[in-house]
C-alpha cells in the first residue's frame, strides 16, 4: 500500500489578530515560519489547500497568498509539479540544518499502515464545533452513566489501592467480576482465561502479532468493521471477505474460503489455519444478527475444518427488541473461540477497557506481549470497572439504556421513511447502533456525498470503508446525535443526495 505524504491538519484553531499593529499577511507569514523553524512542520510536509487554509484562518485568499508568496521567496515552502505546497527540503533548510532528519520520509517508512484518508477526515471532523455526527459509533454523552461513575469514584477515594503496576493479565478483582458477568451470557470463563486490554483494538493488535504468522489468512464478513482499520493488514495478514445473507455468514461460501486458504497454506508450508473474525450480534456496519441455526452451522464447520474463531461481542448486550442467540463462545467446548468484549460501546469509550477470553496458554502469551507494549491497562480504570460490575451498576445501566436507544432508533426510522422512502432502502436493526442504508436511486457517488455533506457540517460513514467495492451504502448511527440533530442532519443528507442524483 502506498504511503501518503505527511500533511498539516486542516483543523487549525489559530487565526491572525486584526487588532495587532501588524498586517494580517505578516502575522500568517510569522506563524508558518515559526512552525517550520521549530521543526513542527518538517521538510516534505504538505500544507492544506489555499482555500482550506484561508477558511480556517478566517482571511481572504489573497491575504494568504501574499504570505505564502513571501515564504516561497524565502525558500521555506515550494509548489510541486502535480499540485500542492510543501515545506522545502533543501535551500535554507539544509544549510541551517546540515544533518536535519527527514521526518516526513521517516513517517512514510514505518510498517504500520496509515488510516484510510476518509477515516482520518472523520477522526478530525468529529471534534469540529457544530458538526452533526450521523455515523458515530459511540453513545451520546447524555447516555453515559455519569452519576454512577461519580459514585464509583467516591467509593474508590475511600479505598486502599495500589498505584503500582499490576499483574500481566490485569486486575484479579476485575477478572473475577468479569467471570461472574460472563456467566449471564452462558460463558464459563475463569479469571485465568481472561486478559484485560485497553479496548478491542488492542486485542486485535495483540492477536495479529502474537498468534498469527505473516501471510496468514483472516476470514471475515463482508462488509466488516475490520476493513476500516489496519491492525491485521499491517501485520502482513490477508483478509478474505465472505458474503452474508439475512441469517449471517453463508456456510457454503465460508467452507470454500477455508479450503482455498488451506491450499495456500499447504503451498507455503505454513502450520497456521485461517482465523475467522465475526461480529454475530448486531453486526458493524449492517446491524444484522446471525441466527441461532447459522451459529450452530458455523461451530460445526469450525470443528470439521479446524479453524479458530475470533468473536467480537462489542454490541451483544445492546439488544432493543429481544436478546440475540447465545454467543459462539457459550457453545464452545474445545477452546477454539476467542471472545472479545468491551465497555466502549455500552458504557464509555473513554475508559479504554476491554477483555479477551480464551485458552490459558493463549491468554498468557498475549499478556506477555501486552506487558512489552504498555505494561498494563490503567489500574485506576480497572478498579472503576471492577466496582462497575461488582456493585450492580452494569445491569441497571443497561435497563435504562435500552429504552432510550430504542426510542432513538424508532425516531431515525420514522425520519428515513419520511424523507428517503423513494431513494433508499434499509432494514430495521434489532439492536446495536447502526442502520445500513442503501441508496437505490442512480447515479449517486457516495464519495461525493461524503465530501459534500462534510462541507456543510454533516458527518456520515460511507459504505466503502467497510467494503472497498461498495458504491451504494452509508452507515447511520442513532446512538450519538440528538433528535434535533438527527432531523436537521438527515434533511441536509437527503437534499445533498438528491442534488447529486439529478
Amino acid at each position: 500500500m502506498g504511503r501518503p505524504h505527511s500533511n498539516v491538519s486542516s483543523s487549525h484553531s489559530w487565526q491572525p489578530n486584526p487588532a495587532l499593529d501588524m498586517p494580517l499577511f505578516r502575522q500568517i507569514e510569522a506563524y508558518i515560519r515559526q512552525k517550520i523553524t521549530t521543526g513542527e512542520w518538517s521538510a516534505g510536509t504538505r500544507l492544506p489547500s489555499q482555500r482550506t487554509l484561508a477558511a480556517s484562518m478566517g482571511v481572504n485568499r489573497s491575504t494568504l497568498v501574499t504570505a505564502l508568496d513571501n515564504l516561497t521567496a524565502a525558500g521555506m515552502i515550494e509548489g510541486r509539479h502535480g499540485g500542492g505546497t510543501y515545506v522545502c527540503g533543501s535551500g535554507w533548510h539544509s544549510m541551517a540544518h546540515a544533518a536535519m532528519p527527514n521526518w516526513s520520509e521517516a513517517a512514510e517508512e514505518g510498517w504500520y499502515y496509515p488510516n484510510l484518508p476518509e477515516i482520518q477526515q472523520i477522526n478530525q471532523a468529529e471534534f469540529r464545533p457544530g458538526i452533526i455526527r450521523l455515523g458515530t459509533g459511540e453513545l451520546a454523552p447524555e447516555l453515559m452513566p455519569n452519576e454512577a461513575f461519580n459514585e464509583i469514584l467516591q467509593t474508590m477515594s475511600s479505598r486502599t489501592r495500589t498505584l503500582n503496576y499490576i499483574e500481566p493479565q490485569g486486575s484479579l478483582e476485575l477478572r473475577e467480576a468479569l467471570s461472574v458477568h460472563l456467566q449471564s451470557s452462558g460463558i464459563q470463563a475463569s479469571p485465568d482465561s481472561i486478559l484485560i486490554v485497553s479496548g478491542s483494538l488492542q486485542a486485535l493488535h495483540l492477536i495479529s502479532v502474537g498468534l498469527l504468522p505473516r501471510g496468514s489468512a483472516v476470514l471475515l464478513e463482508k462488509p466488516s468493521y475490520l476493513y476500516s482499520i489496519h491492525a491485521f493488514q499491517s501485520a502482513g495478514l490477508k483478509l478474505s471477505g465472505i458474503a452474508m445473507d439475512e441469517e449471517g455468514l453463508q456456510p457454503g461460501l465460508l467452507e470454500r474460503a477455508i479450503q482455498s486458504a488451506k491450499m495456500v497454506k499447504s503451498e507455503q508450508s505454513s502450520e497456521s489455519l485461517p482465523l475467522l473474525y465475526t461480529i454475530p450480534s448486531f453486526h458493524n456496519p449492517t446491524g444484522s444478527v446471525m441466527s441461532y441455526k447459522r451459529r450452530q452451522e458455523l461451530m460445526s464447520l469450525a470443528r470439521r475444518s479446524g479453524i479458530s474463531i475470533l468473536e467480537d461481542a462489542a454490541y451483544q448486550e445492546l439488544w432493543l427488541d429481544h436478546a440475540p442467540p447465545p454467543s459462539l463462545k457459550a457453545n464452545d467446548q474445545e477452546g477454539r473461540v476467542l471472545h472479545m468484549g468491551t465497555l466502549s460501546k455500552a458504557v464509555s469509550p473513554g475508559l479504554r477497557l476491554g477483555w479477551l477470553v480464551g485458552p490459558v496458554p493463549v491468554i498468557r502469551r498475549l499478556a506477555d506481549i501486552k506487558m512489552q507494549t504498555d505494561y498494563g491497562t490503567s489500574s485506576l480504570a480497572q478498579d472503576a470497572a471492577a466496582l462497575w460490575f461488582a456493585d450492580g451498576h452494569h445491569t441497571s445501566h443497561m435497563e435504562r439504556l435500552r429504552p432510550e436507544l430504542r426510542r432513538r432508533r424508532d425516531f431515525m426510522l420514522e425520519l428515513l421513511h419520511r424523507y428517503f422512502h423513494d431513494i433508499a432502502e434499509w432494514a430495521t436493526p434489532e439492536g446495536g447502533f447502526y442502520i445500513w442504508l442503501r441508496f437505490t436511486a442512480e447515479p449517486l457517488s457516495i464519495r461525493k456525498l461524503f465530501s459534500a455533506c462534510l462541507e456543510v457540517d454533516v458527518l456520515i460513514h460511507p459504505g466503502y470503508l467497510y467494503d472497498r467495492l461498495d458504491a451504494s451504502h452509508i452507515r447511520l448511527s442513532y446512538a450519538y446525535a440528538s433528535q434535533d440533530e438527527m432531523e436537521r442532519g438527515l434533511i441536509v443528507l437527503v437534499e445533498v443526495a438528491r442534488s447529486l442524483i439529478t
